[in-house]
C-alpha cells in the first residue's frame, strides 16, 4: 500500500483532511499541519511544485496500526518480535519508486518544505538514508537534510552508524535517501540495532515488503517509497546546517555538517511527498516508539513487564512509563536501571502497577500522588550521559541527572488502601431515552 492508497483508505473512514486550495511549501503547509497535528492532512496543490504533499500520515499509534492492520496495543510486541527475528525482504526487479527516472536533478521541483521562520532553509524531514559498508552491510537511518541549492544538502549526521560508514570509506559514502516510506520502514529506521544488523530486515519482520536495487548506488531501497534521491554524502565537504526545530520543540543550533550531492532522482508516477512536522506528534512517535520494545526487553529481565510507553509529555524521548506486575519491593529500582540500559537517552523512568493506564498522564500523576514517597521511592543518578536533545543537560557532553520514580504499592502494604473504589456499570440508554 503506497501513500496514495493509504490516503484513500483513511478518507473512506473520514480520517483524512484534504486541502484543495493552492498552498505554499514555505510555512503555509507546516502551519496547517501544526493546527491539525495528530490528523492526516493531504495537500492537493503546492504552488511551487507539481507534486502533492501528505502531512502527518503516521502521527498517532492508531494511524500506524491502521496501515499495518494492528491494534495500537499490538505494536510493541510486533516490534519486539521484529528486533529478535529479522528477516530479509524479497528482491524485486521492478518497483514503483523507479517508475520515473528524472533526466536532470533539480531539487527546486520537489515540495521540500520550510517549516518555521527560523529554519536555515527548506528541509527534508522524513528522509530515510540507506548506505552500505563492505564489512557491515546495509544500514538505514533518519537524517534531516537542509537544501543548499538545486543539487546539494547539508545533512545532520550524529556520531553513529552513518558517520562510522563514512569514516571507514575515506570520508565519502554513496547513499539513497528514501521519502514516502511505509511505517514499517520508518519504525525500523528509528531503531538502533548493533552495527551490522540491517534495519531493512527488521522492517520486513514488522510487515513483509519488497526492495529493489537503486539505480546508481549499491544499496537496496523499499520498492514502495515515493521518492529516492541517490548521491554521495561527504564529510570532506562541510556546510552549515540549521537552525532547525528539534524533537523537544526547541531549536537545535547551527553546525558544520556533511554535504550530500544528489546525482539521481527516481519516483513513483504521481508521487506524493511525505512531510514530517518537526517537533510534532509524528516526529515524536517515530522517534520514541521504537525505544519502547528495547526498554521492554531489558526491563523484562528484572520483572514481569506488562507494557511500556514513551510519553508525549516527555518529548517522546526523555520519559518512559513501565507497567509491571510487581512481586517484590526490589523490582522497581531494577526495572528503572534496566530502562536506562534499554534507552540510553532516557532521563526519567516511572514504574507503575498493573492497574494504571500508562497512556493517561492523569492516571500516572494519580499514582505519584497516592503511592510515591520521595525519600524512599526516588532514585537519582547524577553525572550520567543523557541526550543531546535535552537543553537542560550539560552540552556538548550530554551530562544530566537521571531519575527513577517508583509509583507502585509497597509489596507488604494492604493494597485495598491504595486501590480506587469502582462504581457499578450501568446502561445509560435505559435511563436517558
Amino acid at each position: 500500500m503506497n501513500l496514495e492508497e493509504f490516503a484513500l483508505k483513511l478518507e473512506e473512514k473520514s480520517r483524512l483532511k484534504r486541502v484543495k486550495k493552492p498552498i505554499s511549501k514555505k510555512l503555509q503547509c507546516s502551519a496547517i499541519m501544526h493546527e491539525l497535528d495528530g490528523n492526516a492532512v493531504f495537500f492537493e496543490e503546492i504552488k511551487e511544485s507539481d507534486f502533492r504533499v501528505f502531512g502527518n500520515p503516521f502521527s498517532s499509534k492508531e494511524l500506524i496500526g491502521e496501515y499495518l492492520g494492528l491494534s495500537p496495543e499490538k505494536l510493541v510486541s510486533t516490534m519486539i518480535n521484529a528486533l529478535e527475528n529479522p528477516t530479509e525482504p524479497l528482491l524485486a526487479e521492478k518497483a514503483q519508486c523507479q517508475e520515473v527516472v528524472e533526466e536532470k536533478v533539480d531539487l527546486d521541483k520537489l515540495p521540500i518544505l520550510q517549516y518555521t521562520q527560523i529554519d536555515g532553509g527548506n528541509y527534508i524531514t522524513s528522509g530515510v538514508f540507506i548506505a552500505r559498508d563492505q564489512e557491515y552491510g546495509l544500514n538505514m537511518a533518519f537524517h534531516r537534510c537542509m537544501q543548499l541549492d538545486k543539487t546539494h544538502f547539508s545533512v545532520r549526521v550524529l556520531e553513529r552508524h552513518t558517520m562510522e560508514f563514512m569514516k571507514r570509506n575515506g570520508g565519502e559514502l554513496d547513499v539513497a535517501v528514501c521519502v514516502g516510506c511505509p511505517p514499517n520502514v520508518l519504525l525500523a529506521a528509528a531503531t538502533s540495532p548493533t552495527l551490522g544488523e540491517s534495519e531493512l530486515n527488521i522492517a520486513n519482520s514488522i510487515e513483509p515488503f519488497e526492495v529493489v536495487k537503486a539505480k546508481t548506488v549499491d544499496v537496496l531501497v523499499p520498492s514502495m517509497a515515493e521518492f529516492v534521491l541517490e548521491g554521495t554524502l561527504s564529510m570532506n565537504s562541510l556546510e552549515k546546517e540549521g537552525p532547525f526545530l528539534d524533537l523537544t520543540g526547541t531549536f537545535d543550533f547551527v553546525r558544520e555538517q556533511p554535504v550530500l550531492t544528489v546525482k539521481k532522482i527516481t519516483h513513483r508516477k504521481n508521487a506524493i511527498w511525505h512531510a514530517l512536522l518537526p517537533g510534532g506528534k509524528e516526529h515524536r512517535i517515530l522517534m520514541g516508539m521504537p525505544r519502547e520494545p528495547t526498554i521492554f526487553r531489558e526491563a523484562s529481565k528484572e520483572a514481569k513487564v506488562l507494557d511500556v510507553n514513551i510519553t508525549p509529555g516527555g518529548c517522546s524521548w526523555l520519559h518512559a512509563v513501565i507497567k509491571i506486575d510487581k512481586k517484590s519491593n526490589e523490582e522497581p529500582k531494577k526495572v528503572i536501571e534496566a530502562a536506562f540500559k534499554g534507552h540510553s537517552s532516557l532521563k526519567h523512568a516511572f514504574v507503575v502497577d498493573k492497574d494504571i493506564n500508562i497512556l493517561d498522564p492523569n492516571d500516572i500523576e494519580w499514582a505519584m500522588s497516592t503511592r510515591f514517597q520521595a525519600d524512599k521511592d526516588l532514585y537519582t543518578y547524577p553525572g550520567k550521559k543523557g541526550s543531546s536533545l535535552d537543553p537542560s543537560a550539560k552540552q556538548p557532553e550530554k551530562l544530566t541527572c537521571k531519575a527513577g520514580f517508583d509509583l507502585t504499592i509497597p509489596a507488604s502494604a494492604d493494597k485495598k488502601k491504595f486501590e480506587r473504589v469502582k462504581y457499578p456499570k450501568i446502561e445509560l440508554k435505559k435511563f436517558l431515552e
